[in-house]
């Protein structure tokens, strides 16, 4: 049975965002609202959490998974940033965007793309996410909550709860939340020279990002 947090958008109780935290670290796995939907979030070197993270939405490993970092610097642990890729990121961050870099050592190889070796990457803006992923100390595995055999994200952490209580851990309500996908952008190609390519357009706007 998901435990229920209802945390203020703007003062984030730590006091319930520790409870979520502990159920992370216990190889949880939780719904939270982002700034683009809901998405599953686990502990990125959880094995057993990734698994059932993926088989909550049914996508295999060469569905890319999104770490949730708090900034910059900590998604450069993560990734492989260049100058170019840098300075398109700091246009963009934090917001509803996913871009796609390659892999470093510190990206468990059971979640990175299998042939490509690359992850996608996030820095949110919403309050209470940041100072979750304070509280955790290491970015969040996260993928956006889109049901099997549905095309449209979640949004209303009701329904998130009446449908999939019995197989998540925790679900977050943190006021409105929008009912569409990030922005999600491959930067891999700007390492030869190209172009970053634009693999999904969703809420965060390509006119930010100068595509």
């Amino acid at each position: 049975m998901a435990q229920y947090f209802e945390i203020h958008p703007e003062n984030p109780q730590p006091r319930l965002l520790e409870q979520a935290v502990a159920i992370l670290q216990r190889g949880g796995v939780i719904a939270i609202p982002t700034d683009s939907s809901y998405a599953l979030v686990c502990q990125l070197d959880d094995r057993d959490a990734v698994d059932r993270l993926r088989r909550i939405r049914q996508i295999d490993d060469k569905h890319h998974l999104a770490l949730l970092c708090r900034d910059l610097s900590e998604l450069a642990s993560y990734a492989r940033v260049d100058n170019r890729q840098y300075r398109l990121l700091k246009q963009a961050t934090p917001g509803p965007y996913t871009f796609i870099l390659d892999a470093t050592k510190e990206v468990p190889r059971r979640v990175s793309h299998p042939r490509r070796k690359t992850i996608g990457l996030r820095v949110p803006e919403r309050k209470e996410l940041q100072l979750l992923l304070g509280m955790m100390g290491a970015p969040l595995l996260a993928s956006t909550f889109i049901p099997p055999d549905e095309t449209e994200p979640l949004n209303d952490p009701e329904e998130i709860r009446e449908r999939f209580d019995k197989l998540l851990d925790g679900v977050i309500e943190a006021g409105s939340c929008p009912q569409q996908p990030t922005t999600v952008v491959d930067l891999t190609p700007m390492e030869n020279g190209g172009e970053a390519l634009v693999v999904r357009e969703g809420r965060g706007s390509l006119a930010t990002l100068g595509l």
